[in-house]
């Protein structure tokens, strides 16, 4: 069945930026509804970000002003662009599209000096 998969984690510095990317194995959209997931070393898994049906976004207030899902040309890839990334940032996220109920793997990002 339709899989989704994220990309673009890796290695940064606090301060800096990553562009995660999150695309189905189908060309079906993730233009609005989408759930980012972040699972912190020692942490439960949470809710870091969240974009409705609708087009509301919606993040945790540790991110906010920091996280944005953002969309590029193809209907089948969304995007968590990140800024400013701190050491409390490190985790393995995950994309989630909650109406096909479609879970990436997760891509690991380490903010680290």
């Amino acid at each position: 069945q339709v899989q989704l998969v994220e990309s673009g984690g890796g290695l940064v510095q606090p301060g800096g930026s990553l562009r995660l990317s999150c695309t189905a194995s189908a060309d079906i959209s993730l233009r609005n509804a989408v759930n980012w997931y972040r699972q912190g070393p020692g942490k439960e898994q949470e809710l870091v970000a969240l974009r409705t049906n609708g087009g509301r976004e919606i993040y945790i207030n540790s991110v906010k002003g920091r996280f944005a899902i953002t969309n590029g040309s193809a209907n089948n890839t969304t995007f968590l662009e990140m800024k400013n990334l701190q050491p409390e940032d490190t985790g393995v996220y995950r994309c989630n599209a909650p109406l096909m109920r479609l879970w990436g793997p997760g891509t690991q990002v380490i903010v680290s000096s």
